[in-house]
């Protein structure tokens, strides 16, 4: 009987996503919150994953039915010139879907009882005080636990990172706050748009029929500047864009600092980084949660090829192979969505220039075919 043991720690999508991948292969499984479930405080904003890593998730987890995902087959690209808004460039897919839109609570509530249905996971509420990467065990209420690889799903920063790096990351503070919303509308909206406004990216991610989320990334002094008007704000702002006056109502406002985090190091020994901890990138291209989904499906494929060679995970080279497949994209994903951000936020430099790039850029069909390639499969695809 295999007897080896994996530790994860984090309830949030990735530490449950990752569990139940992992699951799948010959490994127990003991997975770690520190936090009461509390119905008041669901995670109530939308992600957005691509088409491959949609059918991936379907491949590997028995959801029974997927209706909590909402299938986008356009994606409409517009920016702002000279008080006009202008559709540069469109996504549209006639036999498949590009991309699928949940809400947070939704995907976590199926994940949460697919857990706890499965035998070889166990969820344990219980607070990490410290963790031993020489020696490969966690300690909680003074007790010491051992496993074969320990794997950190605790959002962007905790201090149990402490044991893998010290402030080795490629950072950067945008100076941006990321206002989020659910919409509730009497409008015809099927499709995603992404509007680059001079206030900052706005994106619209329907997720049923009368109801989208938008995520709105402005700048610090925008943001504290309106702070107090922000929903009046948003209001108009998506009546202006949509060319329509049927929002009904705005609800379950939030906002947060927005910043790059992309770590140089990813484990040591058998501890492993994995979600918004590895890498936190700028929400403007809503690619943050498919890198973790590659990531995750990277371990378990590491994982399963140890297993069948028959060799122990903690004396192996996974997290090695781990960070040498995934570095490269995790990186040039992130730092290229920062140089586009770079791009459309500049409003000094070669303006004419610009809008020369967005006016034209329908018509070069290889930059729309590669940009809609890597949204889907990733860079190293």
């Amino acid at each position: 009987m295999n007897d080896q043991r994996i530790c994860i720690i984090g309830d949030g999508l990735a530490g449950l996503m990752a569990a139940i991948i992992l699951s799948t292969e010959n490994v127990k499984i003991d997975l770690y919150s520190n936090k009461k479930k509390n119905n008041k405080n669901l995670d109530k904003r939308t992600t957005a994953i691509s088409e491959s890593n949609y059918q991936y998730i379907k491949n590997n987890i028995n959801f029974n039915n997927q209706n909590f995902f909402w299938p986008c087959k356009k994606i409409g690209l517009f920016f702002e010139d000279k008080e006009k808004i202008i559709n540069f460039l469109n996504f549209e897919e006639k036999n498949k879907n590009l991309m699928y839109i949940f809400q947070n609570k939704d995907l976590k509530k199926k994940l949460d009882k697919i857990i706890s249905k499965t035998n070889n996971i166990k969820m344990i509420k219980k607070n990490i005080e410290d963790i031993n990467n020489e020696e490969g065990h966690i300690k909680f209420s003074k007790k010491k636990k051992f496993y074969d690889l320990i794997i950190l799903c605790i959002g962007g920063s905790s201090k149990l990172y402490s044991t893998i790096e010290k402030s080795r990351s490629i950072k950067k503070n945008y100076k941006e706050f990321a206002i989020t919303a659910i919409i509730k509308h009497n409008a015809n909206i099927k499709s995603a748009s992404q509007f680059f406004l001079k206030e900052g990216p706005l994106a619209i991610l329907p997720y049923q029929k009368k109801i989208f989320s938008t995520v709105w990334s402005v700048s610090s002094e925008f943001f504290y500047l309106h702070k107090k008007n922000i929903k009046k704000i948003l209001a108009e702002k998506l009546k202006a864009l949509l060319k329509t006056k049927t929002i009904k109502s705005i609800v379950d406002i939030h906002f947060f600092p927005i910043n790059l985090n992309l770590k140089t190091k990813y484990f040591k020994n058998n501890v492993l980084i994995l979600g918004d901890g590895l890498h936190t990138i700028h929400p403007m291209a809503g690619q943050g949660f498919n890198l973790v989904l590659r990531d995750i499906k990277t371990l378990k494929e590491l994982t399963s090829k140890t297993l069948k060679l028959g060799l122990l995970i903690k004396n192996s080279f996974i997290l090695k192979d781990f960070y040498n497949l995934r570095k490269p994209e995790n990186n040039l994903l992130g730092l290229g969505i920062n140089l586009t951000n770079i791009f459309f936020k500049n409003k000094k430099y070669f303006p004419s220039l610009k809008r020369g790039i967005l006016n034209n850029v329908s018509r070069l069909g290889f930059i729309k075919k590669i940009s809609q390639s890597i949204s889907d499969k990733g860079i190293l695809s």
